[in-house]
């Protein structure tokens, strides 16, 4: 019987995938309880050919867009806990059992702390923060683990956001002081800061969280993202 459903949105992960699966396998505490969900949204490159699919590994197709993507995912899953995860962030050792017993004490959701594989001043500080059980320390890298049956009930992630759904659907949750913050640590990729410049892309990122907060729109936010994140 699935336990948890892993549910990871890509995009053109050729390059990644068959390491990230491996790693997914070899650290799950048991992995018969556990199914890994790849939902594709629409890679042009050879991803499909580097995962051999079984009966705990699936690909499902969907339209691009990580909102969307994750809920086709969740609308497939088997599991009664969801587990949304991005393919260059990477759980600690025994993320399924972590996450069984935080949602035993009833915690219906919630994510890992952070660390990004580069050593840079600003992201040491970034990463310091995400100890802190508060909606402006939360961002989609340290992943996102819920029940189905909550997720269903906030109605998934909204797919208005094609930026910024982690925080939206984060938001939710804290409104209903529904979040956990678990100690063990998910370790990301910085490869986004290594592309555009660690002070630039932190710089941008504090504007579009800035938006939010003053209510700007789905679109305005991902109109910002275009023109200055590569």
């Amino acid at each position: 019987m699935t336990n948890i459903s892993i549910i990871i949105p890509v995009f053109n992960e050729a390059n990644r995938i068959e390491n990230f699966i491996d790693y997914l396998k070899n650290n799950s505490s048991n992995l018969e309880k556990v199914e890994i969900l790849i939902v594709d949204g629409g890679s042009t490159d050879d991803l499909k050919h580097k995962i051999k699919e079984g009966e705990n590994l699936r690909i499902i197709h969907s339209e691009k867009g990580r909102a969307t993507q994750m809920n086709a995912g969740a609308k497939m899953a088997k599991g009664s806990l969801l587990y949304f995860l991005h393919c260059d962030s990477y759980p600690p050792k025994h993320f399924d059992r972590l996450i069984k017993e935080a949602v035993d004490k009833g915690n219906l959701a919630g994510c890992f702390r952070m660390k990004f594989d580069l050593v840079h001043p600003v992201l040491m500080v970034s990463q310091w923060f995400t100890r802190f059980n508060h909606i402006s320390c939360r961002g989609g890298d340290q992943s996102l683990f819920i029940s189905k049956h909550l997720f269903n009930e906030i109605d998934g992630f909204n797919e208005q956001y094609i930026i910024y759904e982690d925080n939206e659907i984060a938001s939710k949750l804290y409104d209903r002081k529904q979040f956990v913050v678990l100690p063990e640590y998910v370790i990301t990729s910085a490869r986004r800061y290594k592309v555009n410049g660690v002070w630039n892309l932190q710089y941008h990122f504090s504007i579009i969280h800035l938006k939010r907060r003053l209510g700007h729109s789905a679109e305005n936010m991902l109109e910002y993202y275009k023109k200055y994140v590569r």
